[in-house]
């Protein structure tokens, strides 16, 4: 609505993750960091993200600090200036932890002490922000960070070191989505769309099926605050768990078609998108908005030092960007994955209908970026198809040249 101020305050409580090093050597190979080619493995990492900040915060939750956070002047962070940032902030935390008390500093631990129900509520958000961050460590033990997913590249044909495409990435999520061991992301699961096609029932299915682990049983109290809200006998339903829909797309040739541009502004409209990733040839980004003729987007191009998210006070604030950028629609790669948030079966039958009114065809828009379908996927004959956990067509006769994730027949 124009606010600048809200605006900042919702782009800076988003979570940022980029490029790291000096962490510890990557599944299957030496490489103690990820810059150069680990872009858009950042960018799925934060399209998850906010999927996840939906799940357990809502849409309306805001960083209590994201309007302290510096500005980024500088195009990128050389590796001694991420160094001495993260030991500034993390001097500054021991320092608050040290510092002798004086009624200012009473005042904050009391209001962080969890007294009335706001809040308890408020300090049980904020320890549901610092452990979701924590999911995304660069450690081996992080659910969802970057050890996890090269592993998972790495029983699909992706080593360390190569580079990612925005539907490889999709499934690595959903994979592991689908593996993750900790109880609270029993909840939550991804779906893939076959071939540009959404199969309803499939997605409904992943609605009604839960993992191994999600309990049969709870107290309220067991939620996460944001659906404590809703019902707390939703805890106590086995067969109801949120989706993360991606769709793997491409949006043109070699080159983005403009007809495209309309529909990426009305897809990012729609209230349960999560964002594209994408960018431009070889340099991924999250997209999390527009503003005119031009996309506004996340940025995981900044080499960071090691955080070590296992100790209980380790500084956020180098996941949490202040500063957007913009880049014109023109120079977005076709390729791309759409996200969506779906948290029941009620919430996507809403959202199908949104994106029918985006996806009915028109003069302009006579190929549609994706359909969707009633039905399983299986009703389809899809089983003459080569079964495969990549969307690429392989010919073991000859060597494919492929744009993105997808080959251009």
């Amino acid at each position: 609505m124009g606010n600048i101020e809200d605006f900042r305050r919702d782009f800076a409580s988003r979570v940022w993750l980029t490029y790291r090093e000096e962490f510890s050597p990557l599944p299957g190979s030496l490489l103690t960091s990820d810059c150069g080619w680990g872009c858009m493995l950042r960018a799925g990492q934060m399209m998850l993200a906010q999927a996840l900040i939906l799940h357990f915060l809502g849409r309306d939750w805001m960083w209590s600090e994201a309007l302290q956070l510096q500005r980024l002047d500088a195009e990128t962070w050389t590796t001694t200036a991420a160094k001495r940032l993260v030991e500034f902030l993390g001097a500054s935390l021991q320092g608050t932890f040290n510092r002798p008390s004086n009624p200012e500093s009473s005042a904050i631990h009391q209001a962080q002490a969890p007294g009335s129900a706001e809040e308890a509520d408020a300090h049980l958000k904020e320890m549901y922000h610092r452990t979701l961050v924590s999911w995304f460590g660069d450690n081996s033990f992080a659910h969802l960070g970057l050890h996890r997913l090269v592993h998972l590249g790495l029983t699909l044909g992706k080593q360390a070191g190569d580079w990612y495409g925005p539907a490889a990435v999709a499934h690595i999520l959903k994979k592991a989505m689908d593996e993750v061991k900790d109880s609270a992301l029993a909840g939550i699961t991804a779906y893939v769309s076959q071939d540009c096609t959404v199969y309803s029932a499939d997605v409904i299915d992943s609605h009604r099926a839960p993992k191994a682990g999600w309990p049969s049983a709870g107290k309220a109290d067991d939620l996460p605050p944001h659906q404590k809200e809703q019902s707390a006998s939703a805890f106590t339903l086995p067969d109801s768990q949120a989706v993360i829909i991606l769709i793997p797309v491409r949006l043109g040739g070699e080159k983005i078609n403009p007809e495209y541009f309309n529909f990426a502004k009305r897809i990012l409209s729609l209230e349960y998108c999560i964002g594209i990733i994408g960018g431009e040839p070889k340099q991924a980004c999250y997209f999390v908005g527009f503003q005119d003729d031009s996309l506004i987007y996340m940025d995981p191009h900044y080499c960071q030092s090691f955080v070590d998210v296992s100790t209980s006070d380790f500084p956020l604030q180098s996941y949490h960007c202040p500063s957007p950028k913009k880049m014109p629609f023109t120079r977005m790669d076709p390729s791309c994955t759409i996200g969506f948030y779906s948290r029941s079966v009620q919430d996507y039958e809403k959202i199908t209908q949104e994106l029918s009114q985006v996806l009915q065809p028109s003069a302009s828009d006579k190929y549609p970026a994706f359909t969707i379908v009633q039905g399983h996927g299986r009703d389809y004959d899809l089983s003459t198809l080569e079964k495969r956990e990549w969307p690429f067509i392989r010919d073991p006769r000859r060597t494919i040249t492929t744009a993105g994730d997808f080959v251009l027949l």
